[in-house]
């Protein structure tokens, strides 16, 4: 349990010095590339990755599927079984490749009806998704292994490794952007340092793991002998389509329904909202491995305690995002990019209510997932039913508030009522009510905060806050006492709170006797 726990810290250390790093380059990025590119060109990316996105959605979810079947091999240390899983991720992979590239072509088609308006040009259009999709095939037949990092709960050298390169290469493409301005030049680095960071990590690999040995003959006849990786791997696909269509077709959505200019504007927006994802996700991907070491143990009274104190740890940081972006993101629109790149009050707090919803259940997914609980395939069919009807029926009418409206409706009933039953009836085998009654009180102290928020905003944050010394002052001010106050509460009223306060136990006493608790 130490070493999970040591690895868990280290995957979130190194995260978040990459988290920081990357903030700060993108939103600085983002600035010299609108003024120095344009905003139809970022529009036009944002667009694109999100095809690419869409296509990757051939991947069917085999990842998540035969990591599920490293955790027990990686926890005795088998190195024999290790490549065999391998060798069948390895072969799957290379299929996936080869089917993206194709669907990839296919696609481009197409982009004559699409996007033969733009002032950028077919050509440069072309050159770009081209870009992409190499990237993208590169990635599934090259940097599978990750999976095997990851899952070894070694997440960190991931991050280290392609973090580095990432932030590298903007580094690169905002000099030669504000320099020269050049469309072309800005694709062409993104696919050198691709090669650049394949390369660097493959070697990694090999040091890491000599005795890795990839076997694609065999790798293929072990499909045979793993059936239950394909009967996961159409539970999860399901689930993929879902997650894509409510979380990553935004700008597709945006372009189709709206203008392509209006995907940058609404980018500024999930550029902000994408570095709290990350931000969140950092924790979760360093904790993840370790909740299926966790459950392979078998202790349910820790399984437990750890489920409610990794809830606890949840909303507190929800609140530490949430909170803020009520406050400031329109100010910090405004300070950063002009108050002509504001979206209106509705969009946003749409896009908070919905960020919400993503962070909210987060934990009961990551145990589901932990679990093996892929069998509820039902409720992806029908929230994509509801997503699309949905969206079709208001965005040609609201524009992107129809589109919001369109993932909000959908996710809310199953992410907030039915996966917390499924992972307490089909893998805690509990009582939802074991759940629920904890809970009330997390959404009711979470709810009194957001008003709380709401009342500030009005009262003091638009009337004030207009330069980004004023943006500054209040939030060193108000944020910091509220998020306090919110940790206090929460401490005082809420067990799973006391578990994480209690693995400092200096902490924790002291916190008990100022807030006068046994």
């Amino acid at each position: 349990m130490g070493e999970r726990v040591h690895r868990s810290v280290m995957n979130i250390k190194v995260g978040m010095v990459f988290y920081i790093l990357s903030l700060f380059l993108a939103f600085f990025s983002r600035k010299i590339f609108l003024d120095c590119l344009g905003a139809e060109f970022i529009g036009l990316t944002g667009m694109l990755m999100n095809i690419m996105s869409f296509l990757s959605v051939a991947e069917l979810g085999i990842g998540t599927s035969i990591v599920y079947f490293l955790y027990k091999p990686l926890q005795e240390d088998n190195h024999e079984k290790i490549n065999e899983v391998m060798s069948m991720l390895a072969f799957l992979y290379r299929c996936i490749g080869l089917v993206i590239g194709s669907c990839g072509i296919v696609v481009s088609l197409f982009f004559p009806w699409w996007f033969g308006n733009l002032g950028t040009g077919l050509p440069l259009v072309y050159f770009a998704f081209y870009s992409f999709l190499a990237t993208t095939v590169s990635a599934y037949v090259f940097n599978f292994k990750q999976l095997l990092v990851s899952a070894n709960q070694k997440q960190y050298l991931v991050q280290a490794y392609f973090q580095t390169i990432n932030i590298v290469q903007s580094l690169t493409q905002i000099l030669l952007a504000y320099y020269y301005r050049n469309l072309w030049l800005w694709v062409v680095v993104g696919l050198i340092f691709t090669i650049i960071g394949i390369i660097v990590f493959n070697i990694r690999i090999r040091q890491l793991y000599p005795w890795l040995e990839i076997n694609l003959k065999a790798g293929r006849e072990n499909l045979k002998r793993y059936p239950e990786v394909l009967k996961k791997t159409r539970q999860v696909f399901i689930l993929k389509i879902k997650d894509f269509i409510l979380n990553r077709s935004d700008e597709i959505l945006v372009g189709t329904f709206v203008s392509v200019t209006q995907v940058a504007f609404y980018g500024n927006y999930t550029i902000i909202l994408n570095k709290i994802i990350y931000l969140v996700n950092i924790l979760a991907d360093g904790m993840s491995a370790g909740i299926g070491n966790l459950l392979a143990e078998g202790d349910e009274k820790h399984i437990m305690k750890v489920f409610w104190e990794m809830t606890a740890t949840r909303f507190f940081i929800m609140g530490a995002v949430i909170f803020p972006l009520i406050l400031f993101i329109q100010p910090t629109i405004t300070c950063w990019l002009g108050g002509g790149f504001q979206l209106s009050l509705t969009i946003v707090y749409l896009l908070i209510f919905n960020l919400f919803l993503r962070l909210q259940y987060a934990t009961v997914y990551m145990f589901v997932g932990a679990s093996g609980l892929y069998g509820d395939v039902w409720t992806s069919w029908t929230e994509l039913i509801i997503n699309l009807a949905v969206t079709l029926a208001l965005a040609p009418f609201f524009g992107i508030a129809g589109i919001l409206l369109g993932k909000i409706i959908s996710v809310f009933y199953f992410n907030v009522f039915w996966k917390p039953y499924y992972l307490f009836s089909e893998g805690f085998h509990k009582s939802v009510w074991e759940f629920w009654k904890p809970m009330t009180t997390y959404y009711g102290i979470f709810g009194v905060f957001t008003v709380f928020s709401l009342f500030l905003k009005h009262a003091f944050i638009d009337y004030y806050v207009n330069s980004w010394a004023t943006l500054l002052g209040y939030g060193v001010i108000i944020f910091p006492c509220l998020m306090v106050f919110y940790f206090l509460i929460m401490f005082v009223s809420t067990k799973g709170m006391k578990y994480f306060v209690a693995r400092k136990p200096a902490i924790y006493h002291i916190l008990c006797k100022l807030t006068f608790q046994k």
